[in-house]
């Protein structure tokens, strides 16, 4: 078959120029969409006397023909097949012979491809979320498993307070909340019909967009073709999603990788999500992590390689626009492998209370010291010297804090009482902060409720 476009030409296309002007090594996973729209552009010329029904039907019934060929991978691409259009058109024009020329009445390649990415990307956007939930609920279930379990927290990667594992790792449910309203904004977004605009100009025959939006499940039509051709935000805002989950999900890794470490020893990955050592028999590595980790650099390069790839570009559709489809489908494509293995490695973790509870130390609780003469009346930033004077005492001995003596704290401040030592306890420095968000077992409950309520909702 010769090309949709040879008509002008004296000559063939050179081969390389062939080769590195094709898209049909990816856009071939456009295939459904591209019928689909077909499909729906096919019943649109009939409704206004371009293609009768007879010929809409033989289109239509092609189409699915050709449809089924590519679901049962019997559909054979030629080397003329310079991208998914064109493969589709040749193979239809094959099965149903000339009138299978008429389908591309009014419309251009360019309104084509928008139509078909935008549909791959709504598509993308729901499969990218279904396997966020996943992770979400492996991060619930493990927390309900240890909410209460006690725990230090970081700030600077040094110990600051008491909190829980179940706290912790509900830390990372919300993030991934975001990210999942994030990611229903972006199908939003996209789902803005183009079909219709043609070239640049919109099309000539009075096709009903608003049918056609309404047949493919599109919320709404586009406003200016010239736009309409050109306008790759979807896939920027898709790309921006991907990027903002996988820092994410690296952020979860690094956490997990220190956490799994010898030094620290508070949780152990399971065999199946962790790797060895092709020369030190003993070792077990966190290759699963580190490789989520290292896939948000890549997230982040698909985001900024389109950008720039959009930055100069003129109004209407220009060829840069064909670099817009790969760095997408290696987004989803990294994304849905990532957040099933990130789902599978939390439901297999085991957390480890004994090393959880060794580094409970009493520097733990100094804010609890601080905040106990603020209760008496002293100011907050005097409470906070004298306390850091009680710590470097401390320290001087050798001592924990803990093991000051009541003189000792009331020669620093009268204030401290008997019941100082109540304080003194990371069961009392938890149940204080019975705040929404905090600590307290009462606010863990709260907070675990409202984690499933939102898988429930979604």
């Amino acid at each position: 078959m010769s090309k949709l476009w040879g008509g002008r030409f004296a000559k063939d296309t050179d081969a390389l120029v062939h080769q590195f002007n094709a898209s049909i090594h990816f856009d071939a996973r456009l295939y459904d969409e591209d019928i689909s729209g077909s499909i729906a552009w096919a019943n649109g010329l009939s409704k206004t006397n371009v293609l009768t029904d007879v010929e809409a039907g033989i289109i239509i019934e092609g189409l699915e023909e050709v449809r089924q060929e590519f679901y049962a991978g019997k559909f054979e691409f030629q080397s003329g097949d310079e991208d998914i259009h064109t493969a589709v058109e040749r193979r239809l024009m094959e099965l149903v012979g000339p009138v299978g020329g008429k389908l591309h009445t009014g419309r251009s390649r360019n309104d084509q491809v928008a139509t078909d990415f935008r549909l791959w990307v709504m598509r993308a956007c729901d499969r990218v979320n279904l396997r966020i939930v996943d992770l979400q609920q492996a991060l619930v279930d493990n927390a309900a498993d240890n909410l209460e379990l006690p725990m230090p927290g970081y700030t600077h990667l040094q110990h600051a307070q008491p909190i829980t594992w179940g706290h912790w790792i509900l830390s990372f449910f919300w993030p991934l909340a975001r990210d999942s309203a994030r990611v229903a904004q972006v199908r939003e977004r996209t789902a803005v019909l183009p079909l219709g605009s043609a070239a640049l100009a919109g099309t000539a025959f009075a096709i009903d967009r608003q049918a056609l939006a309404d047949q493919l499940g599109f919320q709404q039509i586009s406003q200016n073709s010239l736009d309409a051709v050109s306008d790759r935000d979807f896939a920027a805002d898709f790309l921006y999603a991907a990027a903002i989950l996988g820092i994410h999900l690296s952020r979860l890794s690094e956490q997990l990788i220190l956490f799994s470490s010898t030094e620290f020893g508070f949780v152990r990955l399971d065999d199946a999500y962790s790797t060895g050592s092709s020369i030190m028999p003993q070792k077990k590595n966190p290759d699963t992590l580190e490789l989520t980790r290292g896939k948000s650099g890549r997230l982040i390069g698909n985001l900024t390689g389109l950008l720039a790839t959009l930055k100069g570009l003129p109004s209407s559709y220009d060829k840069d626009l064909q670099e817009d489809k790969e760095p997408v489908f290696d987004a989803f494509d990294t994304l849905d492998i990532t957040l099933a293995v990130m789902a599978g490695l939390v439901r297999t973790l085991q957390v480890q209370p004994q090393r959880l509870a060794a580094q409970l130390e009493p520097g733990l609780l100094a804010t609890e010291l601080a905040d106990y003469l603020v209760k008496q009346g002293v100011p907050f930033r005097t409470a906070h010297g004298q306390v850091g004077q009680a710590v470097r005492l401390a320290e001087e001995r050798e001592q924990d804090l803990t093991e000051l003596t009541q003189e000792d704290l009331q020669s620093i401040n009268t204030q401290f009482g008997p019941d100082v030592t109540e304080v003194l306890k990371v069961s009392a420095a938890l149940a204080q902060r019975s705040i929404p968000g905090g600590t307290s077992t009462s606010a863990l409950k709260t907070q675990l409720l409202e984690a499933r309520r939102f898988l429930e909702n979604i």
